[in-house]
Protein backbone atom coordinates (compact mmCIF):
# COMPACT_ATOMS: atom_id res chain seq x y z
CA UNK A 1 0.00 0.00 0.00
CA UNK A 2 2.78 2.41 0.90
CA UNK A 3 4.60 1.53 -2.32
CA UNK A 4 1.48 2.38 -4.37
CA UNK A 5 1.13 5.69 -2.53
CA UNK A 6 4.77 6.59 -3.22
CA UNK A 7 4.39 5.64 -6.89
CA UNK A 8 1.31 7.81 -7.21
CA UNK A 9 3.06 10.75 -5.57
CA UNK A 10 6.01 10.35 -7.92
CA UNK A 11 3.66 10.24 -10.91
CA UNK A 12 1.86 13.40 -9.78
CA UNK A 13 5.18 15.15 -9.18
CA UNK A 14 6.43 14.07 -12.59
CA UNK A 15 3.32 15.41 -14.31
CA UNK A 16 3.62 18.68 -12.38
CA UNK A 17 7.29 19.20 -13.28
CA UNK A 18 6.55 18.31 -16.91
CA UNK A 19 3.73 20.89 -17.07
CA UNK A 20 5.91 23.55 -15.47
CA UNK A 21 8.71 22.74 -17.91
CA UNK A 22 6.37 23.06 -20.91
CA UNK A 23 4.98 26.34 -19.59
CA UNK A 24 8.48 27.72 -19.02
CA UNK A 25 9.53 26.64 -22.50
CA UNK A 26 6.51 28.35 -24.06
CA UNK A 27 7.15 31.57 -22.12
CA UNK A 28 10.83 31.58 -23.05
CA UNK A 29 9.92 31.11 -26.73
CA UNK A 30 7.52 34.07 -26.58
CA UNK A 31 10.16 36.24 -24.91
CA UNK A 32 12.73 35.22 -27.51
CA UNK A 33 10.23 35.99 -30.29
CA UNK A 34 9.53 39.44 -28.84
CA UNK A 35 13.25 40.17 -28.55
CA UNK A 36 13.89 38.96 -32.08
CA UNK A 37 11.07 41.15 -33.39
CA UNK A 38 12.47 44.16 -31.50
CA UNK A 39 15.93 43.66 -33.04
CA UNK A 40 14.35 43.18 -36.47
CA UNK A 41 12.34 46.40 -36.06
CA UNK A 42 15.41 48.39 -35.00
CA UNK A 43 17.32 47.02 -37.98
CA UNK A 44 14.51 48.11 -40.32
CA UNK A 45 14.42 51.62 -38.87
CA UNK A 46 18.22 51.85 -39.06
CA UNK A 47 18.31 50.98 -42.78
CA UNK A 48 15.37 53.30 -43.46
CA UNK A 49 17.15 56.25 -41.85
CA UNK A 50 20.69 55.42 -42.93
CA UNK A 51 20.14 54.54 -46.57
CA UNK A 52 16.48 54.84 -47.47
CA UNK A 53 14.55 52.55 -49.82
CA UNK A 54 15.45 51.78 -53.42
CA UNK A 55 13.13 53.40 -55.93
CA UNK A 56 12.78 50.24 -58.01
CA UNK A 57 11.55 48.33 -54.94
CA UNK A 58 9.45 51.14 -53.46
CA UNK A 59 7.15 51.71 -56.46
CA UNK A 60 5.87 48.10 -56.69
CA UNK A 61 5.35 48.06 -52.91
CA UNK A 62 3.26 51.23 -53.10
CA UNK A 63 1.19 49.76 -55.91
CA UNK A 64 0.61 46.38 -54.27
CA UNK A 65 -0.11 47.74 -50.82
CA UNK A 66 -1.96 50.94 -51.69
CA UNK A 67 -3.66 50.75 -55.08
CA UNK A 68 -4.65 47.08 -54.98
CA UNK A 69 -5.98 47.39 -51.41
CA UNK A 70 -8.20 50.36 -52.20
CA UNK A 71 -11.26 48.49 -53.61
CA UNK A 72 -11.59 46.04 -50.72
CA UNK A 73 -11.08 48.78 -48.11
CA UNK A 74 -13.69 51.02 -49.74
CA UNK A 75 -16.16 48.16 -50.05
CA UNK A 76 -15.64 47.30 -46.39
CA UNK A 77 -16.27 50.91 -45.41
CA UNK A 78 -19.56 51.08 -47.33
CA UNK A 79 -20.99 47.95 -45.75
CA UNK A 80 -19.82 48.86 -42.26
CA UNK A 81 -21.61 52.20 -42.52
CA UNK A 82 -24.80 50.46 -43.64
CA UNK A 83 -24.57 47.82 -40.92
CA UNK A 84 -24.12 50.52 -38.27
CA UNK A 85 -27.25 52.24 -39.57
CA UNK A 86 -29.27 49.03 -39.46
CA UNK A 87 -28.14 48.12 -35.95
CA UNK A 88 -28.35 51.61 -34.44
CA UNK A 89 -31.67 52.83 -35.82
CA UNK A 90 -34.04 50.68 -33.68
CA UNK A 91 -32.35 51.71 -30.43
CA UNK A 92 -32.39 55.41 -31.36
CA UNK A 93 -36.02 55.20 -32.49
CA UNK A 94 -37.14 53.73 -29.17
CA UNK A 95 -35.97 56.83 -27.32
CA UNK A 96 -37.16 59.21 -30.07
CA UNK A 97 -33.67 60.31 -31.17
CA UNK A 98 -33.42 58.70 -34.61
CA UNK A 99 -32.30 62.02 -36.10
CA UNK A 100 -29.07 61.72 -34.11
CA UNK A 101 -28.13 58.40 -35.66
CA UNK A 102 -25.72 60.12 -38.05
CA UNK A 103 -23.59 61.41 -35.18
CA UNK A 104 -23.23 57.92 -33.69
CA UNK A 105 -22.45 56.28 -37.03
CA UNK A 106 -19.89 58.83 -38.18
CA UNK A 107 -18.16 59.15 -34.81
CA UNK A 108 -17.82 55.36 -34.53
CA UNK A 109 -16.43 55.19 -38.06
CA UNK A 110 -13.77 57.88 -37.91
CA UNK A 111 -12.51 57.09 -34.39
CA UNK A 112 -12.59 53.30 -34.20
CA UNK A 113 -14.15 51.15 -36.90
CA UNK A 114 -12.58 52.87 -39.91
CA UNK A 115 -8.94 52.60 -38.75
CA UNK A 116 -9.33 49.14 -37.19
CA UNK A 117 -11.16 47.57 -40.13
CA UNK A 118 -8.87 49.16 -42.71
CA UNK A 119 -5.87 47.82 -40.80
CA UNK A 120 -7.50 44.39 -40.48
CA UNK A 121 -8.17 44.22 -44.21
CA UNK A 122 -4.59 45.32 -44.85
CA UNK A 123 -3.30 42.60 -42.54
CA UNK A 124 -5.42 39.99 -44.29
CA UNK A 125 -4.80 41.03 -47.88
CA UNK A 126 -1.29 42.47 -47.73
CA UNK A 127 0.24 41.10 -44.52
CA UNK A 128 -0.36 37.46 -45.28
CA UNK A 129 0.91 37.95 -48.84
CA UNK A 130 4.09 39.60 -47.54
CA UNK A 131 4.72 36.78 -45.07
CA UNK A 132 4.08 34.12 -47.74
CA UNK A 133 6.28 35.89 -50.31
CA UNK A 134 9.21 36.41 -47.95
CA UNK A 135 8.70 32.94 -46.49
CA UNK A 136 8.95 31.41 -49.95
CA UNK A 137 12.12 33.41 -50.56
CA UNK A 138 13.54 32.09 -47.29
CA UNK A 139 12.64 28.48 -48.12
CA UNK A 140 14.09 28.72 -51.64
CA UNK A 141 17.23 30.43 -50.23
CA UNK A 142 16.72 33.63 -52.24
CA UNK A 143 17.28 35.70 -49.09
CA UNK A 144 20.58 33.89 -48.51
CA UNK A 145 21.49 34.59 -52.14
CA UNK A 146 20.94 38.32 -51.59
CA UNK A 147 23.24 38.23 -48.56
CA UNK A 148 25.92 36.37 -50.54
CA UNK A 149 25.80 39.10 -53.22
CA UNK A 150 26.41 41.80 -50.61
CA UNK A 151 22.81 43.07 -50.50
CA UNK A 152 21.26 43.50 -47.08
CA UNK A 153 17.92 41.61 -47.15
CA UNK A 154 16.28 43.90 -44.60
CA UNK A 155 17.12 47.01 -46.63
CA UNK A 156 16.14 45.46 -49.95
CA UNK A 157 12.98 43.59 -48.93
CA UNK A 158 11.63 45.00 -45.67
CA UNK A 159 12.23 48.75 -45.85
CA UNK A 160 10.06 49.35 -48.97
CA UNK A 161 7.16 47.35 -47.54
CA UNK A 162 7.47 49.03 -44.15
CA UNK A 163 7.50 52.51 -45.68
CA UNK A 164 4.59 51.72 -48.00
CA UNK A 165 2.42 50.48 -45.12
CA UNK A 166 3.42 53.44 -42.95
CA UNK A 167 2.57 56.05 -45.58
CA UNK A 168 -0.42 54.53 -47.36
CA UNK A 169 -2.57 53.16 -44.52
CA UNK A 170 -3.75 56.66 -43.41
CA UNK A 171 -5.02 57.23 -46.96
CA UNK A 172 -6.74 53.84 -46.99
CA UNK A 173 -8.30 54.66 -43.63
CA UNK A 174 -9.57 57.98 -44.99
CA UNK A 175 -11.21 56.24 -47.94
CA UNK A 176 -12.79 53.67 -45.60
CA UNK A 177 -14.15 56.50 -43.42
CA UNK A 178 -15.48 58.41 -46.41
CA UNK A 179 -17.25 55.44 -47.95
CA UNK A 180 -18.57 54.39 -44.54
CA UNK A 181 -20.05 57.85 -43.99
CA UNK A 182 -21.63 57.79 -47.45
CA UNK A 183 -22.99 54.26 -46.97
CA UNK A 184 -24.47 55.05 -43.56
CA UNK A 185 -26.02 58.28 -44.81
CA UNK A 186 -27.51 56.63 -47.90
CA UNK A 187 -29.11 53.84 -45.89
CA UNK A 188 -30.34 56.09 -43.08
CA UNK A 189 -31.79 58.84 -45.28
CA UNK A 190 -33.17 56.85 -48.22
CA UNK A 191 -34.20 53.57 -46.60
CA UNK A 192 -34.82 54.43 -42.95
CA UNK A 193 -36.41 57.83 -43.60
CA UNK A 194 -34.15 59.94 -41.38
CA UNK A 195 -34.30 63.65 -42.17
CA UNK A 196 -31.12 64.52 -44.05
CA UNK A 197 -30.71 68.02 -42.57
CA UNK A 198 -30.79 66.74 -38.97
CA UNK A 199 -28.58 63.80 -39.94
CA UNK A 200 -25.74 66.01 -41.16
CA UNK A 201 -26.32 68.80 -38.62
CA UNK A 202 -25.87 66.53 -35.59
CA UNK A 203 -22.92 64.82 -37.26
CA UNK A 204 -21.24 68.18 -37.80
CA UNK A 205 -21.64 69.11 -34.13
CA UNK A 206 -20.45 65.76 -32.72
CA UNK A 207 -17.60 64.74 -35.04
CA UNK A 208 -14.60 67.05 -34.70
CA UNK A 209 -11.34 67.34 -36.57
CA UNK A 210 -9.59 65.81 -33.57
CA UNK A 211 -11.68 62.65 -33.98
CA UNK A 212 -10.62 62.36 -37.62
CA UNK A 213 -7.01 63.03 -36.69
CA UNK A 214 -7.16 60.40 -33.92
CA UNK A 215 -8.27 57.72 -36.38
CA UNK A 216 -5.57 58.66 -38.90
CA UNK A 217 -2.93 58.77 -36.17
CA UNK A 218 -3.85 55.29 -34.96
CA UNK A 219 -3.59 53.90 -38.47
CA UNK A 220 0.09 54.86 -38.70
CA UNK A 221 0.93 52.61 -35.76
CA UNK A 222 -1.28 49.85 -37.18
CA UNK A 223 0.56 49.98 -40.51
CA UNK A 224 3.97 49.87 -38.85
CA UNK A 225 2.97 46.89 -36.69
CA UNK A 226 1.49 44.97 -39.64
CA UNK A 227 4.54 45.43 -41.87
CA UNK A 228 7.11 44.59 -39.20
CA UNK A 229 5.26 41.53 -37.89
CA UNK A 230 4.53 40.09 -41.33
CA UNK A 231 8.05 40.68 -42.65
CA UNK A 232 9.51 39.16 -39.50
CA UNK A 233 7.31 36.08 -39.81
CA UNK A 234 8.38 35.68 -43.41
CA UNK A 235 12.08 35.96 -42.53
CA UNK A 236 11.82 33.32 -39.79
CA UNK A 237 9.68 30.97 -41.88
CA UNK A 238 10.09 27.23 -41.32
CA UNK A 239 11.05 24.74 -43.97
CA UNK A 240 8.71 23.62 -46.72
CA UNK A 241 5.20 24.57 -47.79
CA UNK A 242 3.93 23.95 -44.25
CA UNK A 243 6.32 26.57 -42.89
CA UNK A 244 5.12 29.12 -45.44
CA UNK A 245 1.49 28.44 -44.54
CA UNK A 246 2.20 28.77 -40.83
CA UNK A 247 4.07 32.04 -41.41
CA UNK A 248 1.13 33.51 -43.35
CA UNK A 249 -1.38 32.40 -40.71
CA UNK A 250 0.63 33.53 -37.70
CA UNK A 251 1.38 36.89 -39.36
CA UNK A 252 -2.33 37.69 -39.63
CA UNK A 253 -3.13 36.48 -36.10
CA UNK A 254 -0.29 38.43 -34.52
CA UNK A 255 -1.09 41.51 -36.61
CA UNK A 256 -4.75 41.42 -35.58
CA UNK A 257 -3.90 41.04 -31.89
CA UNK A 258 -1.38 43.88 -32.12
CA UNK A 259 -4.00 46.08 -33.83
CA UNK A 260 -6.45 45.56 -30.98
CA UNK A 261 -3.76 46.09 -28.33
CA UNK A 262 -2.45 49.26 -29.95
CA UNK A 263 -6.00 50.52 -30.45
CA UNK A 264 -6.64 50.22 -26.72
CA UNK A 265 -3.42 51.99 -25.74
CA UNK A 266 -3.82 54.76 -28.30
CA UNK A 267 -7.50 55.27 -27.48
CA UNK A 268 -6.66 55.85 -23.81
CA UNK A 269 -3.74 58.17 -24.65
CA UNK A 270 -5.67 60.20 -27.24
CA UNK A 271 -8.66 60.52 -24.94
CA UNK A 272 -6.41 61.96 -22.23
CA UNK A 273 -4.90 64.41 -24.73
CA UNK A 274 -8.37 65.43 -25.91
CA UNK A 275 -9.47 66.07 -22.33
CA UNK A 276 -6.40 68.22 -21.73
CA UNK A 277 -7.06 70.22 -24.89
CA UNK A 278 -10.69 70.74 -23.96
CA UNK A 279 -9.66 71.80 -20.46
CA UNK A 280 -7.13 74.26 -21.88
CA UNK A 281 -9.68 75.67 -24.32
CA UNK A 282 -12.26 76.09 -21.55
CA UNK A 283 -9.74 77.83 -19.29
CA UNK A 284 -8.73 80.26 -22.06
CA UNK A 285 -12.38 81.13 -22.74
CA UNK A 286 -13.03 81.77 -19.06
Amino acid sequence: MKRDTNARQEWIWGRFTHSVSKMGSAISKRIALAGNLAVFSLSTIFWLVAKGPRRETLTPAFYNIGVLSLPVVMLTGVFIGMVLAVQSYPQFKVIGMETRIGAAINLSLVKELGPVLAATMLAGRVGSAIAAELGTMRVTEQIDALSSMGVNPVHYLVVPRFLACLILIPGLTLFADLLGVIGGAFFSINLLGVDWSYYWEYSRHVVSMFDIFAGMFKSIFFGAAISLICCHQGFRCGAGAEGVGKAATSSFVLSFVSILFLDLLLAVALDQIHQLLLGGATASVV
